[in-house]
């Protein structure tokens, strides 16, 4: 099984090779890899060290409280980050935490070997889905213990099909694997794979941490001052003329949009629909109007303390985006039908902090019913922050463990 695995990974290299030649994305993949060898060479003494490994940026983001931990606790210890993708890479390439980061090589057995001989760390740690079976293998192989964290699984994966049992094998092999739920251990456990402990999920340490450390914005606080805020994060156009239909309908209240994408001409679209709106770019004139349109990345996480509600934008497309960010500073969180994969949104929704809308007539409806009802606003803003504190606790969980094995 193991050759035509990874006679599958060269063929699946060889058409991102192919892909590259028209697609920026494939491009990066590819010229990211080109010089691997060196590049782990020539970098700094890596022996010893723990290797992080993300898929992409939001396995990154789930990791990133573990990391920094790991650093704070060893400082004398190196820490090797790598990214499957480029939109991992390419954004936390000069991250100051990590003392080298890579792209993690294909996944065939001789590049294991190799990276493996390059680097010799003391434990590797893989974030949430990323099992690469020649890696596991090779690790395995030179006792490296390895740990899945954050991770999470369902009865429609390989692992768990009658054709899955060479994929079970890279489960076994790890040292331990930290699961988000109960559901996941009891997948686990029947498929013989007992190496198993439920940690909970380490986004809502970091969601945690980001809110501690946020800056203030003084024209938001002014803008926002005994206003009703709607704060709306990774916005679509689906999303936008909903919200604009309320924003028109209700001058009385504030809106904070910040769409997922900001280029010129989205930004300008978002503009028609909200004819009061200022940009923020435009800081002088805020407050001339009712909505503030945020035409600037990374903010958001900072910017959804200054609401009385949250809207979290993709749910009227393939899915919705993190409701953890705003639900940390205790707010209801409001998102579109197609949340059913994000176990977060679930959670909110059961818990009473969070509301799906399929429409606009729900959307008013429910906003309406929060801005009339200080009550039920008050009751869903404490059931959403007391949310994200219990489940917070998997970062120490992990790093006990983690302390036993280092020393």
């Amino acid at each position: 099984m193991r050759f035509f695995y990874t006679l599958g990974i060269r063929i699946y290299g060889l058409g991102i090779r192919m892909a590259a030649l028209g697609n920026p994305k494939a491009g990066q993949w590819v010229s990211g890899r080109k010089k691997w060898k060196q590049e782990l060479s020539s970098a700094q003494a890596l022996k010893g060290c723990i290797w992080f490994h993300c898929a992409s940026l939001g396995e990154f983001e789930q990791g990133r409280s573990l990391l920094e931990k790991l650093k704070r606790t060893y400082p004398s210890k190196p820490i090797l980050l790598t990214f499957f993708s480029p939109s991992g890479y390419l954004i936390r390439k000069n991250y100051d935490q990590a003392d080298h980061i890579a792209y993690l090589p294909l996944d065939t057995p001789k590049n294991a070997r190799i990276f493996l001989d390059k680097v010799k760390p003391d434990l590797a740690i893989f974030v949430k889905y990323e099992v690469w079976p020649n890696f596991f293998a090779a690790i395995a192989k030179r006792n490296i213990p390895l740990l899945m964290i954050s991770a999470i699984f369902s009865e429609n994966q390989i692992y768990f099909k009658p054709y899955g049992k060479w994929f079970r094998k890279s489960l076994k092999q790890t040292h331990e694997i930290f699961t988000q739920d109960v559901e996941s251990i009891n997948l686990l456990n029947s498929i013989g794979v007992v190496n198993t402990r439920i940690a909970g999920d380490t986004r809502f340490d970091r969601v945690i941490e980001i809110a501690k450390k946020t800056p203030d914005f003084p024209e938001l606080e002014q803008f926002t001052r005994n206003k009703p805020t709607i704060v709306a994060g990774s916005t679509w156009p689906a999303d936008e003329e909903l919200l604009a239909k309320y924003a028109q309908k209700h001058p009385e209240v504030r809106f904070i949009i910040a769409p997922h994408e900001t280029y010129s001409d989205h930004i300008k679209t978002i503009l028609q629909k909200f004819p009061e709106a200022v940009r923020w770019s435009e800081k002088e004139r805020i407050g001339t109007g009712n909505t503030v349109i945020i035409d600037s990345i990374g903010l958001l996480s900072a910017i959804y303390k200054y609401g009385s509600i949250a809207y979290v934008g993709g749910g009227f497309g393939s899915g919705i985006h993190n409701t953890l960010e705003p639900a940390v500073y205790g707010m209801p969180v409001i998102f579109g039908p197609e949340y059913k994969n994000f176990r977060e949104a679930i959670a909110l929704s059961d818990v009473g902090a969070g509301k799906s809308i399929k429409n606009y007539k729900e959307l008013e409806n429910f906003l309406n019913e929060l801005l009339e009802s200080k009550e039920l606003l008050a009751k869903m803003s404490s059931i959403a922050a007391q949310f994200v504190k219990e489940n917070a606790g998997a970062t120490d969980i992990i790093l006990e463990e983690i302390k036993k094995i280092l020393n």
